[in-house]
């Protein structure tokens, strides 16, 4: 089984946390891709979808979901989305495909975050993958120059342009042995408006891919 059918693998299953008639928020990514085509194939009568992303905005309704903004729904039940990497107790790196800032709010906004991922995403501790930062663009090199001094490695993602109109630093062998503080360290340097690590708030169960079968975490 390859990493493909592993994705859509997890994409079905997590269906089961679906409800009937309800609002769900909807993350970003390729594995979410998987989820989002299950969806519609299943033709569970969901009322509505607040959405990460353009691109998952233009997924769901292209396959007739209505999409709605998440200032008319206030909480939702539940937020459904992917990640670059997850730790054991469910701490997460995201932003590999940029929407990371309005990833943060719908998780913060649902009762419930359900990631769903390959077991290739699995690891002991955080940091492996590069953890994006969103900066305003006037800040980018003085937000480089606090992640130098926080022992990263800043790298500019350019050419990248988020939804919000910002920039991405990718941010390179930093130690996230404590990936909470590290999470409020960054957040509180001017100019960045929220980094990719999912920590304060993480996932309430992580639904994995194996080779034999969905394990949960």
């Amino acid at each position: 089984m390859n990493q493909d059918e592993l994705k859509r693998l997890v994409g079905e299953a997590a269906l089961d946390h679906v409800q009937p008639d309800s609002i769900i928020g909807v993350g970003t990514g390729s594995t979410v891709n998987c989820f989002i085509e299950a969806l519609i194939n299943s033709k569970i009568p969901i009322e509505a979808a607040v959405s990460s992303s353009e691109a998952t905005t233009l997924l769901l309704q292209t396959g007739g979901i209505q999409v709605v903004d998440l200032n008319q729904t206030g909480g939702l039940d539940i937020y459904i989305d992917g990640a670059d990497e997850f730790d054991s107790h469910r701490r997460l790196i995201k932003g590999g495909g940029g929407a990371l800032t309005r990833e943060k709010i719908v998780a913060a906004a649902s009762r419930t975050f359900v990631c769903i991922a390959d077991q290739s995403k699995q690891v002991g501790v955080l940091g492996a993958f590069p953890l994006p930062v969103e900066v305003i663009p006037l800040a980018r090199s003085l937000v480089a120059r606090k992640m130098v001094a926080l022992g990263g490695q800043p790298e500019w993602r350019e050419g990248f342009i988020t939804d919000n109109g910002n920039w991405i630093l990718d941010i390179h062998n930093l130690d996230l042995v404590d990936p909470v503080k590290m999470e409020k360290a960054i957040n509180n340097l001017p100019g960045v408006v929220t980094n990719g690590l999912f920590a304060l708030r993480p996932a309430d169960l992580v639904l994995v891919a194996h080779k034999d079968g969905i394990k949960k975490v």
